[in-house]
């Protein structure tokens, strides 16, 4: 598996958006808008390959010069609980750590707290709804 940097507005990030919209997205009835898809221009975008198959993807967004916010964290469904999240989080953890940043925050789907506190990361304010469905703000030190 190889984990890179994507660029906005290349075939890996077509990819990119095909399996956030897959796997978050469509299974709310929700889907993309250009101005979402236009504000990730400054994100630092992530995916997992397997030759040129995307696995997985997430994307740090700069939240403050010390924070930065994991989001549109996806892997494909057949594929979890292999190891790809976890090797994602890692690289995006290095990623942050390597440009300055000295913590993590996101708004984690209700059902995947426990990988996300596998990872080291904790809940750090009480249950909220987003796009339908209930989150909690999580956050990590690095």
């Amino acid at each position: 598996m190889a984990l890179k940097i994507i660029d906005h507005g290349t075939k890996e990030y077509e990819q990119m958006i095909k399996l956030r919209d897959t796997i978050l997205r469509k299974p709310l009835g929700l889907g993309f808008t250009q101005e979402e898809l236009d504000s990730e221009k400054n994100n630092l975008l992530m995916g997992a390959y397997e030759d040129d198959q995307m696995l997985g993807c997430c994307m740090l967004v700069e939240e403050e010069p010390d924070t930065v916010r994991l989001r549109q964290m996806a892997v494909l469904n057949d594929l979890q609980g292999k190891g790809i999240g976890k090797a994602l989080m890692q690289f995006a953890e290095n990623l942050a750590r390597d440009r300055g940043y000295k913590r993590i925050t996101m708004h984690a789907r209700k059902n995947a707290l426990g990988f996300y506190e596998k990872m080291g990361y904790k809940k750090t304010g009480t249950e909220f709804e987003e796009i339908t469905i209930p989150h909690y703000v999580m956050e990590k030190e690095l």
